[in-house]
């Protein structure tokens, strides 16, 4: 028999459960107020769990925030490279802006908190800069570097605004922005905003 019992993990999916369980009572309750307990009890892990995976909470809540940022990076590019023309693109970005799938309540809570707390974290903040750049760069498949500057700042606000008007969002207004903003492309620096 090779190896040792504790080089063959008897839960594989533990660690994925509790950065899971994180971001679910992030989401509940935010930052302030999560602890390994209520995500141990969460996850369905023994307390000892967390302290064997991560060093300490500002890693589990890093490590937590990189799987959220990941994830929605994900959907992010797979909406935008689906698109096979500028409109179809146009659209993909209506779609990030009012959809269902992307920026949900639960989302928008997580991005939040993600936010504040990239403040004062430097693994966070870094992984707030990634997803921004990654962002732009899904944008890039389909419009200019200044084009995609504007239109990752729409996705990101819109839907903040969204949350806190408590009200859906005019799509034939955001279509119209973001067509407005696409064909403003020859008057936008390719530089930075």
């Amino acid at each position: 028999m090779s190896g040792t019992r504790r080089e063959i993990p008897n839960d594989p999916g533990r660690r994925d459960r509790i950065l899971d369980a994180a971001l679910d009572v992030i989401a509940e309750g935010g930052v302030h107020r999560t602890t390994h307990r209520k995500i141990a009890s969460r996850a369905g892990v023994p307390l000892g769990s967390l302290t064997y995976y991560f060093d300490g909470m500002d890693d589990l809540l890093a490590l937590a925030f990189a799987r959220l940022a990941d994830t929605m990076s994900k959907l992010y590019r797979r909406t935008l490279h689906s698109a096979g023309s500028t409109a179809e693109a146009e659209a993909a970005v209506v779609e990030l802006i009012c959809g269902p799938a992307y920026a949900t309540d639960r989302d928008m809570t997580l991005i939040f908190e993600m936010y504040a707390y990239a403040n004062h974290n430097t693994a966070v903040a870094t992984t707030t800069r990634s997803w921004l750049a990654r962002s732009r760069e899904s944008l890039a498949l389909h419009f200019t570097p200044g084009v995609a500057r504007a239109l990752d700042a729409l996705i990101e606000g819109w839907p903040m605004h969204r949350r806190f008007d408590a009200a859906p969002l005019n799509r034939q207004l955001v279509a119209g922005v973001v067509h407005a903003v696409v064909n403003a492309a020859p008057h936008l620096p390719d530089e930075q905003l």
